[in-house]
């Protein structure tokens, strides 16, 4: 039994297919268009917008005589007139490792935008068990001595179902994923797993805005915390709108351009 910390890791990130652009630009008849966008994620949601009232350069569209220079400007516009369809291209990939099922309970109610992939304790024996400490056990000495002794005994219950079914040594695969599965039933909530989270731009503003305010559960406060330091450094011109203050330990993410 062992105390874990929730961990993130950007793995994938949306990436431009540059012919296909050029060639796009050519035929609209922009084909010397550029962009100083920070990230092919952020270039994405200005050619999405952009494309809609065909403002790549003046004369373009006859209605349009001039437009917004840069990438920052023009992004900055789209957040402050809500224009979030356009945010919605980008697709980020992220794996919260040593997160508890009560984090993933929360995190599967974000659905739309999303895709989730978890780790199935179908499949996967537990024999050891680790769990995130809140800080309010953390911070009770008569808590902290019930919650590690409570999950010492599930952790010895794991140990004993699989010595009185011997899985270690049953032969087939069918037998032990039922086993598995019967064993997990007694396994708590706050077990320590991994899930694979993939979302937009617009979803992730949203979620981060949820689920670092202060009402918000510890853990997946802790988790988006994390979360929005990682896009705020690498796209920087659509997460600049963001203030942060600190909540009970805890960063709170706000920003006047809500539910873009």
């Amino acid at each position: 039994m062992k105390f874990v910390e929730p961990k993130v890791f950007l793995v994938g990130e949306t990436r431009i297919m540059e012919d296909g652009l050029r060639g796009y630009l050519e035929h609209v008849g922009a084909p010397d268009w550029s962009s100083d966008a920070p990230s092919d994620s952020e270039k994405l949601c200005e050619v999405m917008g952009r494309l809609c009232y065909r403002s790549f350069e003046p004369g373009l569209n006859p209605n349009v005589t001039r437009v917004r220079e840069g990438n920052e400007k023009y992004l900055g516009h789209v957040l402050e007139v809500g224009h979030g369809s356009v945010i919605e291209h980008p697709v980020l990939n992220f794996i919260f490792a040593d997160v508890s099922r009560v984090f993933t309970h929360e995190l599967v109610r974000h659905r739309a935008g999303t895709a989730m992939s978890q780790e199935s304790l179908r499949f996967v024996r537990l024999d050891r068990l680790s769990a995130y400490l809140p800080t309010h056990i953390k911070e009770d000495e008569a808590g902290m001595e019930i919650f590690s002794s409570t999950l010492e005994k599930l952790e010895e219950v794991q140990i004993e179902l699989a010595k009185v079914y011997d899985i270690n040594n049953e032969k087939k695969f069918d037998t032990k994923k039922k086993l598995t599965s019967a064993f997990r039933r007694v396994a708590p909530i706050g077990l320590a797993t991994t899930i694979g989270w993939s979302c937009n731009f617009r979803t992730l503003r949203h979620v981060i805005e949820m689920r670092t305010d202060p009402g918000a559960e510890e853990e997946i406060r802790l988790v988006f915390a994390q979360v929005y330091e990682m896009v705020a450094e690498r796209f920087p011109n659509v997460f600049g709108d963001y203030e942060v203050e600190e909540v009970d330990g805890l960063p709170w993410v706000r920003t006047g351009h809500r539910k873009v």
